[in-house]
């Protein structure tokens, strides 16, 4: 039976084995492994609600091992460290638990098709005591590990008698990431008087947001970064543009001309690159972004058994652009590896890939959500905002648990979520 490994349970990775599982898995044409260094799978674009503390693994993950169980696939818990491309293996870290005890030694995994959709990481750029000092949303592990300073700190600012004591978080990168959690952390701040922190509200804290670029939301239309600039002004969010960081420190954040942004909390959240490993192997080519170059099928450019999707994946378009690193890109690219991983088995004819903007919402909270469509039957796109913008990105959520559960399964986790929403928290406190 031939053996298809796909690296990465993200957007892609796992809408793939979906897929997959539901073609060449029950038809038991295909033997399907995921392989993921983590236990649960968020999606991706959620991340920051996951830091902020409003929405909870538990009820919005999916769990690796027993959703393979119930969708005709294999799970692997671990980290890819090598690919043996002549002997066609990938080899996975071993596994230790938080006490360094070993868990399971180094293993290799045979694969006839392999899919690398490892995501991407933040691009620091080299900047000095970033790595030390600032918190990262490129993982659940890295949204939990900020979710837990911040609670530290709103516990200490509601104990303060100075009333006049503040927490100072500093964002660094005014992409969707960078402006979404300012908006969830002013809104946490007013959750948290609800929760047992009477002494705390969003006037106690000070959000800077420090982009380097002539604006914030850089990569969308202008009309929407002023949207999200208005909604963000009027929540007290100091938005501070053309502005490079040269320097992090304990204290906080040291700018290109000398200027010192004070921060409790500093989130890097400016560009992404794939990770630095890719490049390490030696086996593919990238481009500057680390990014594996890719056919017009989606197969990396030096294996045909290899595929490539999501973030990891270097598209360039005709008109000479990249797919941007968006989770419809994974979503799309997902959609034709399935076809063309399954047309080696069934006969069919392959697909090239095609990346269509169905366009771009930032959901800042209860308070806005902005965005653009894309036209369908023309090349403008519609200006979006408030409850219409709302409800188009939920259904992008919605989309995913589709492709991922199924449509009738996903309905109902869907319900379920809704359901438990209405008799649940709405801060995560631990």
């Amino acid at each position: 039976m031939q053996k298809i490994v796909i690296v990465g349970g993200g957007a892609g990775g796992l809408e793939l084995a979906s897929r997959l599982s539901r073609t060449l898995g029950r038809k038991k044409l295909a033997e399907i492994t995921l392989v993921d260094r983590s236990r649960t799978h968020i999606w991706k674009p959620l991340l920051h609600e996951v830091a902020a503390g409003v929405i909870d693994k538990h009820s919005d993950g999916v769990d690796y091992a027993i959703h393979a169980a119930a969708h005709h696939y294999r799970f692997q818990l671990g980290e890819m460290c090598a690919v043996n491309a002549s002997d066609k293996t990938i080899a996975l870290k071993p596994l230790f638990d938080e006490e360094g005890t070993q868990i399971l030694p180094e293993r290799e995994i045979h694969y006839d098709q392999l899919v690398l959709a490892i995501g991407s990481v933040s691009n620091d750029f080299g900047t000095p005591g970033v790595a030390e000092n600032c918190y990262f949303l490129d993982s659940l592990q890295q949204a939990e590990r900020f979710h837990r300073a911040l609670l530290n700190q709103l516990i200490r600012i509601n104990q303060q008698e100075d009333k006049n004591a503040r927490i100072d978080v500093a964002i660094v990168g005014a992409g969707a990431t960078g402006t979404e959690l300012a908006a969830q952390l002013h809104h946490v701040a007013n959750l948290s008087k609800a929760y047992g922190m009477p002494a705390m509200s969003a006037s106690r804290l000070k959000i800077t947001i420090v982009e380097a670029g002539e604006r914030i939301l850089p990569a969308l239309p202008e009309r929407i970064a002023n949207a999200a600039r208005k909604a963000l002004y009027q929540l007290g969010v100091d938005i501070k543009e053309q502005t490079m960081v040269a320097e992090a420190d304990e204290a906080g954040l040291i700018t290109k001309d000398g200027h010192r942004i004070n921060a409790d909390l500093m989130v890097w959240a400016a560009g992404v690159k794939a990770p630095d490993f890719i490049t390490q192997l030696g086996l593919f080519d990238t481009n500057r972004a680390n990014q594996i170059l890719v056919d017009k099928q989606l197969r990396s450019t030096t294996f045909d058994s290899i595929w490539v999707l999501g973030d990891c994946c270097g598209f360039q378009q005709d008109d000479g652009r990249w797919v941007p690193p968006r989770a419809q890109s994974a979503h799309q690219m997902a959609e034709v590896v399935a076809h063309n991983l399954t047309a080696l088995f069934t006969g069919k004819a392959s697909k090239e890939f095609t990346y269509k903007d169905y366009g771009s919402l930032v959901h800042l909270s209860k308070y806005s959500t902005v965005g653009s469509l894309m036209g369908s039957l023309s090349n403008s796109s519609m200006f979006i905002e408030g409850r219409l913008a709302k409800l188009v990105y939920v259904s992008l959520y919605n989309m995913h648990q589709f492709a991922v559960h199924g449509k009738c399964k996903g309905a109902l986790k869907l319900l379920v979520k809704k359901l438990s929403q209405a008799i649940s928290p709405k801060l995560k406190l631990h």
